[in-house]
């Protein structure tokens, strides 16, 4: 080797260096995802919207601590800011389609008349969830999800479930399939509820209380 190190770095190794990046390193996370009739992706129970045009088809995700990006076939489609509420739709209005084929066969209208297929309470409470929502379509993806219960459950224990979610004023997906998790469908709702009597020695009762005004009434009336 000729020369010292510093000669051999100057020579072989500055030449070669680049600049450090500008902006720290930035934890990513990808996944595939299947874009929803309603033209959004999941990501962390959250709701992204996507150019409506990629309706059914498959794209990726990539998700940083403030961003989420969609890519299909390599080409960013959407940027959105990172949000953490569950269950909730970021939409960008140029996402959103004028018309189109499956606007116009997946109309509120027939959700309702599909959920009422399976019980009044079902198509109630998809009712209640579409007028819930800026955008109808945003109430899509729940109302398919409660009705894909009653294929695991049954019509009658979903119709039940529905009814008392309309109680409880759950609106959502989550909240249908909880009570059928749990096995709420058929206990008594709220407004049935009846208070159940508590047998203790240091509870009283009416009737002490009852006797105890008749003995101070006694006493206060004047005796001959």
């Amino acid at each position: 080797m000729v020369g010292s190190r510093k000669t051999q770095f100057v020579a072989v190794d500055m030449p070669a260096l680049r600049p450090l990046p500008t902006n720290p390193y930035e934890f990513e996370e990808w996944k595939k995802a299947t874009v929803n009739i309603d033209y959004h992706v999941a990501f962390n129970d959250h709701f992204y919207s996507v150019p409506y045009t990629l309706v059914r088809q498959t794209v990726s995700i990539r998700s940083t601590a403030m961003m989420v990006e969609i890519f299909h076939k390599g080409i960013r489609v959407a940027s959105h800011r990172r949000n953490h509420e569950k269950y909730r739709h970021s939409t960008i209005a140029e996402h959103m389609p004028a018309t189109h084929r499956w606007r116009v066969e997946w109309t509120p209208e027939r959700l309702v008349a599909w959920g009422r297929t399976a019980g009044d309470h079902v198509a109630a409470l998809i009712d209640v969830i579409m007028n819930a929502r800026a955008h109808p379509e945003q109430g899509f993806r729940s109302s398919m999800g409660i009705m894909r219960l009653g294929d695991k459950v049954g019509n009658v224990r979903l119709n039940a479930a529905c009814r008392r979610a309309l109680v409880i004023g759950g609106r959502s997906y989550s909240c249908v399939r909880a009570i059928l998790e749990r096995g709420q469908e058929n206990q008594p709702l709220p407004s049935e509820q009846i208070p159940i009597p508590i047998h203790h020695d240091n509870v009283r009762g009416p009737e002490y209380y009852r006797e105890s005004r008749q003995e101070e009434r006694h006493a206060a009336a004047p005796h001959d």
